[in-house]
């Protein structure tokens, strides 16, 4: 299908010439001489691009920009005018305009302005999409109240540049509530950058926040961006900010308040303009009064507090997340789709979720593995969840010696290895994999053969 092209003007010599000399650049015509019929035209046709007249009898061009940016924001317009000044530009430009050409009119320059524009609208098209799909994945899913209390918060907070706390346990989704906030937000578009406090040891979290310039201390062989730089424009999420040493926090409070720093072993000052979005599973009321953690910081990211449930309390959305989570696993692991039964669903709605949305996605991702039937039952789920079945018991030595062959003993040994860890871990496989010093892609291959 070709571009359609919608030009609005008064004169029809220049209705009829432009749009003649368009069509035979492979462009769809279509034509208005007025502000009230282009507005009909723009409703029952929605056209790629319009090109529109400033002076016009009835309501002009400047008028008709406003209501078609109203009705329509995504189709771009490009002003043409014979009594262009800086101001009429300037004005159009405020409105939603995308460009400005005057008559008499070159057919080169609105060749190029229309490309132009219709290139920035398959962008602003492809980053909607981009924006979507990047909601979908990080969206918050389930229809408990708990849950749409949440999600009523997020879309309140989002669209403002307040800083926001966000509290929960271990396990409950608080960084895809960071995620989400930030793509709802005006800045969503830009970098969403993570500081996972608690993996970064002290003598480096400097350096991951502020960056450093080259030979600033022993090792640093070349100029490195800190994260708040990285960030700038977009949000900076200080994940378990209650990590931090109160050394560190000092200087965080110094860098956010003024929103400059200087990296390590620079005089310069660096200027920034970052949202924070932080988290913690800890009370920080608690840990500013134990003088843990400075009040000053806990004040100037306690803008906006947003607490996450913890599964226990939205249990009606167990059903939909295992669902889910059975889905994903399923297209990663390349396996058929499985489904729990009524009765293991029961089960697990039943169960207190210490480890809440994270536990029962691991859990999912182990039954995939392990569970070579299309319906999970209850028979099927492991302990703690099904507390009837019994504890896996440890491989007695005698019959481990009693097999013949060297490597089905070791293959045996490595599988009962295995199941024990799984089970002291309750299942986690990521667990369970850190525990006996593997990947935890290797462990999965590991899983499939002993279920082959």
């Amino acid at each position: 299908m070709f571009p359609s092209v919608l030009i609005v003007d008064d004169e029809p010599s220049i209705l009829q010439s432009l749009g003649g000399l368009l069509s035979d650049e492979g462009f769809e015509i279509i034509t208005a001489s007025n502000g009230y019929e282009a507005l009909k035209i723009v409703e029952a046709e929605s056209p790629d691009i319009v090109l529109l007249d400033v002076w016009m009898p009835g309501i002009d061009g400047i008028e008709t920009l406003k209501e078609i940016k109203a009705a329509s924001p995504h189709i771009p317009v490009v002003i043409i005018t014979g009594h262009g000044t800086i101001e009429t530009a300037v004005n159009a430009t405020k409105i939603g305009a995308f460009d400005f050409i005057e008559k008499p009119l070159s057919i080169d320059k609105v060749i190029v302005a229309i490309n132009n524009a219709l290139n920035f609208r398959r962008l602003e098209e492809e980053n909607r999409y981009l924006k979507k799909k990047a909601l979908k994945k990080s969206s918050i899913d389930g229809n408990s109240k708990a849950v749409q209390e949440l999600k009523r918060q997020i879309e309140a907070a989002a669209p403002s540049d307040a800083w926001i706390l966000i509290t929960g346990e271990n396990g409950v989704g608080k960084e895809m509530v960071a995620r989400t906030i930030h793509i709802l937000s005006h800045r969503g578009e830009q970098h969403f950058v993570d500081v996972h406090c608690a993996s970064i040891r002290e003598q480096n979290l400097d350096s991951e926040l502020f960056g450093h310039e080259k030979g600033a201390f022993p090792g640093a062989a070349t100029k490195s961006i800190g994260k708040i730089e990285l960030a700038n424009r977009g949000t900076l999420f200080l994940d378990e900010v209650s990590e931090m040493s109160q050394k560190t926090q000092a200087k965080l409070v110094r860098a956010l308040q003024g929103q400059k720093f200087q990296r390590l072993g620079s005089s310069r000052e660096v200027s920034v303009d970052v949202r924070v979005i932080a988290s913690t599973h800890k009370n920080l009321e608690e840990e500013v009064k134990k003088e843990r953690f400075r009040k000053d910081l806990y004040f100037l990211l306690n803008v906006i507090p947003i607490e996450v449930p913890p599964l226990r309390q939205r249990r009606d959305d167990i059903p939909v997340l295992a669902e889910i989570f059975l889905k994903q696993h399923a297209r990663q692991n390349s396996t058929g789709e499985k489904r729990l039964s009524r009765e293991a669903v029961d089960l697990l709605c039943g169960y207190e979720w210490p480890g809440n949305v994270r536990e029962l996605k691991n859990l999912m991702e182990r039954l995939t593995i392990m569970i070579d039937k299309e319906t999970i039952e209850v028979s099927d789920l492991p302990r703690p969840y099904n507390k009837a079945k019994a504890a896996s018991p440890v491989l007695p030595a005698a019959d481990l010696f009693a097999t013949g062959d060297l490597e089905k003993a070791k293959t045996r040994f490595e599988e009962e290895f295995i199941k024990f860890h799984l089970s002291l871990n309750d299942g986690n496989l990521e667990k369970t994999a850190s525990a006996i010093g593997v990947d935890k892609n290797h462990l999965k291959k590991k899983l499939k053969k002993i279920k082959a």
